[in-house]
């Protein structure tokens, strides 16, 4: 039985995967700032779920984290599925500072704990972070600067984490998950956005993705083609190019 913590389960993707997870059989720790949210999905499977609200910009995250990991005996698994992102072509200095506290430090802290906790358990299976970035971590997105510069900080920080792993010879693998648009409270509702998925339609292909260990995964296949061409353009072309969120 998988033992596997889930921030920001409270709603969108970390909630389906919370509870699909606990479906299964898995032991599920579900973590988000809205408690009451949380009860639900505990009520779903109580003997399966445990749950904590955390903070991930608080003082106490990390400790809550730990405590959490230890009320379902150990973690397999972390998913960061935690996360806000707002189109903000003012830059408005408050939603730029929630941002990056949330996508940026919050994220840091832990995952850098998660790493950690690998680092001092003697598993003879090795560790997984997964964590949930964006395709917009590939380029800087004008009408979404700070979002997408912190989906690229997430993407680089785990790889900096995956070569320490490798020095300290820590048995821990990654999984970069970088969905394209999907329906959720992120994205506004009165806007209509290209390729826009589904969470019934991503979140079978993201739990595939970190059960079978993938390094990376774009999801879906038709953003895994539009990803490899942005990553190719040129930033003198880039800049001409008009992306609307």
């Amino acid at each position: 039985m998988k033992k596997i913590v889930v921030i920001g389960a409270s709603s969108g993707i970390g909630r389906r995967l919370a509870i699909d997870f606990a479906r299964v059989g898995c032991r599920v720790g579900i973590a988000a700032r809205n408690e009451e949210k949380l009860d639900e999905i505990k009520q779903m499977y109580p003997d399966r779920i445990a749950k904590m609200r955390i903070d991930v910009t608080a003082p106490d995250a990390v400790k809550r984290f730990y405590d959490l990991i230890e009320l379902i005996d150990g973690m397999d698994i972390l998913v960061y599925a935690s996360g806000v992102g707002f189109q903000d072509p003012d830059l408005n200095d408050e939603r730029t500072k929630e941002m990056l506290e949330t996508n940026v430090v919050g994220f840091a802290r832990i995952t850098a704990a998660a790493y950690k906790y690998y680092r001092e358990t003697a598993n003879v299976q090795p560790g997984q972070i997964a964590a949930i970035t964006s395709v917009a971590g590939t380029k800087g997105i004008g009408v979404a600067a700070a979002y997408s510069a912190s989906k690229t900080f997430q993407q680089r920080f785990i790889c900096a984490l995956e070569q320490l792993a490798y020095q300290q010879q820590v048995n821990v693998r990654f999984t970069d998950i970088r969905p394209g648009f999907v329906r959720t409270g992120l994205l506004s509702d009165d806007k209509d956005y290209p390729m826009c998925m589904s969470v019934d339609k991503v979140a079978p292909l993201i739990e595939e993705a970190i059960l079978r260990r993938r390094r990376y995964a774009t999801v879906d296949s038709r953003w895994r083609i539009v990803n490899a061409v942005w990553s190719l353009v040129p930033q003198c072309l880039w800049r001409h190019v008009g992306l609307t969120l």
